[in-house]
């Protein structure tokens, strides 16, 4: 904020939740990072900022605020607005999986629907296969190997990234949840460097934002990698070299589970005899499909085929 700080009659947690909610409406934000409406957008920020957990006592919501808390909330709610900048970035964290995750502008904000998957085990695509190696293929945060190493107790997890800047983060959450002994780090462009691993399930949220998509998107997207975003003109880049590849790292009771967003018809429509199962979620998203070993097996010709069409047009 430029000038000097005013709270102009504003002093509680409740008046800076209300001021936030009234300035986010009047700057119409997009929601998408965590939250998809102005209100829940306003005590997550205000909330988050004071380091106050969701399950506060809400008779505290009339307490006063400091001056320095008052002038922290001001300098956040401004910098939302003018700077466009997502509020996981401005409080350095985002919950996947009911888990926190340190976040900064190295990574995306965590909002996968895999989650929904991991709270259900991958069912029913893994039924009673043991999950012993845990691949979390394009890894980013962390969130998603960090979150299956929290599913299976016992489980080793590999968290993949092309990015050294994106596992510096996963390196911090990786000690923050202090599973350093069993959760480990590999910088990796895709498979390149995992010669001989094998995983009972490959996760892998890529980067899938078609051409047209990523110059569409909204101001606060431009605060997200690049890197983490862009894949090509039909956002498959990524998606064909996992295809191709995958039966090579995958047990023989493994499952391969690969996020594509709105990129996801253009894989369908190429590809009609692949037989991917698109995830239905209860509490929304799409674009997930589930292949198991075998059938990364039986159409591994066929991806890799494609692939080199690819390559060479």
């Amino acid at each position: 904020m430029n000038g000097q700080f005013s709270n102009d009659g504003l002093i509680s947690i409740q008046d800076y939740i209300r001021w936030a909610y009234s300035r986010f409406n009047e700057a119409e934000l997009f929601y998408g990072h965590g939250t998809d409406n102005s209100w829940d957008e306003a005590v997550q920020l205000v909330l988050q900022s004071l380091h106050l957990p969701w399950d506060f006592d809400r008779d505290l919501m009339s307490s006063r605020l400091t001056f320095d808390e008052q002038k922290l909330l001001a300098s956040q709610i401004q910098r939302r607005i003018d700077e466009r900048i997502p509020v996981p970035y401005l409080v350095n964290k985002a919950w996947f999986c009911g888990l926190p995750f340190y976040v900064d502008e190295r990574v995306l904000v965590p909002r996968s629907p895999i989650a929904e998957m991991i709270d259900n085990g991958f069912q029913p695509w893994l039924g009673d296969a043991d999950v012993s190696h845990v691949l979390d293929l394009c890894c980013g945060s962390g969130c998603i190997g960090i979150a299956c190493a929290h599913a299976w107790p016992d489980a080793l997890v590999d968290l993949v990234d092309l990015s050294g800047e994106a596992l510096q983060v996963a390196m911090i959450n990786v000690d923050r949840h202090e599973f350093s002994g069993r959760v480990h780090c590999h910088q990796s462009d895709l498979f390149s460097s995992l010669e001989g691993k094998r995983y009972d399930l490959i996760v892998s949220n890529p980067p899938y934002v078609d051409v047209e998509d990523l110059s569409d998107m909204p101001s606060e997207f431009q605060h997200e990698p690049e890197l983490g975003l862009a894949a090509g003109d039909d956002g498959l880049d990524l998606a064909w070299r996992i295809l191709a590849a995958a039966a090579d790292y995958l047990n023989d009771e493994g499952v391969l589970v690969v996020e594509l967003g709105n990129s996801w018809v253009a894989l369908q429509e190429l590809l009609p005899e692949v037989p991917f199962s698109w995830v239905e979620f209860e509490s929304g998203g799409d674009g997930v499909f589930v292949l198991s070993a075998q059938q990364c097996r039986d159409h591994q010709k066929l991806f890799r085929q494609m692939l080199i069409e690819r390559v060479d047009k």
